[in-house]
């Protein structure tokens, strides 16, 4: 970048003044990125030093260090004015490790389950309102069943669901219920009281059913997956059409599911 072109940069930035459209606000995120990576390689920064990085003036600098602030990504050591990365940085860098730990160490627990069993086994984990499948092996029997990879499933509808909203904190999971359930095959629950009773028998029995809940014809059972600290981090199912998970399959299904859980839990530090 040329010695004008900054200038001019510089002079656009103009305190008071708003970004205004999709490219202002694409510039802004960049921009944001750019301080957590300054942050990253320096240790700390100033303001001024900040903006000398990234070449805007003082004030622009200050908006982006104030919004980073403010979602608790950057803070600042009031003695001496500089910023470095906060806590909220390590709490995404911590959920993604999670994610990647839990879908590499869950590899051979979910081939082992799904040879075992013959149907299609998943790890989820929750995301936001949603349980979202981040690990998938298929048994023999479940050549012809459809990929759940990726795929964001209702919590209140699923297995897995229902383990990860079951162990949530109670003013979190209370949340959570307090919005619409909706209806996907006439066996949904959608009655709040309902499902906090299913989920309290999910918590006290250590594994959820769902039986044609979210597709007709579809059954499956899940257990939770922990973290070295107890905490519920994912979920385990196995799916399969109903007139193999039937009522007389599966609660063994559902102890085996609970097994390979605790092995992955197990895995992650959980119990040592």
């Amino acid at each position: 970048m040329t010695r004008t072109q900054k200038q001019a940069d510089r002079t656009e930035e103009t305190p008071g003044k708003q970004s205004r459209g999709a490219g202002s606000a694409v510039q802004s995120v960049d921009r944001a990125v750019s301080v957590l990576e300054i942050l990253a390689r320096l240790g700390e920064a100033g303001v001024t030093e900040i903006a000398d990085e990234l070449e805007v003036h003082k004030s622009t600098a200050f908006r982006l260090l104030g919004v980073l602030e403010n979602r608790g990504l950057v803070a600042q050591a009031k003695d001496r004015g500089k910023y470095y990365l906060g806590a909220g940085v390590l709490r995404l860098a911590g959920a993604a490790a999670v994610r990647l730990d839990i879908s590499q160490e869950g590899v051979p627990v979910c081939r082992e389950l799904a040879d075992e069993v013959g149907e299609t086994v998943n790890i989820a984990v929750l995301d936001d309102n949603a349980a979202v499948n981040i690990m998938q092996a298929r048994g023999a029997a479940s050549v012809t069943a459809q990929n759940w990879l990726g795929r964001r499933t209702p919590l209140h509808a699923t297995s897995s669901g229902k383990v990860l909203l079951g162990h949530l904190p109670p003013t979190l999971r209370e949340g959570l219920l307090a919005r619409p359930l909706p209806r996907f095959t006439e066996r949904t629950i959608t009655g709040t009281a309902a499902l906090r009773g299913e989920l309290e028998a999910v918590v006290e029995q250590g594994y959820a059913f769902a039986l044609e809940e979210l597709e007709l014809g579809l059954a499956a059972t899940a257990a939770p997956v922990r973290a070295h600290d107890g905490k519920v981090i994912g979920a385990i199912s196995v799916s399969g059409p109903v007139y193999r998970l039937d009522s007389d399959h599966l609660p063994d299904l559902a102890k085996r599911t609970a097994a390979a859980a605790a092995d992955l839990s197990r895995r992650m530090g959980y119990g040592f």
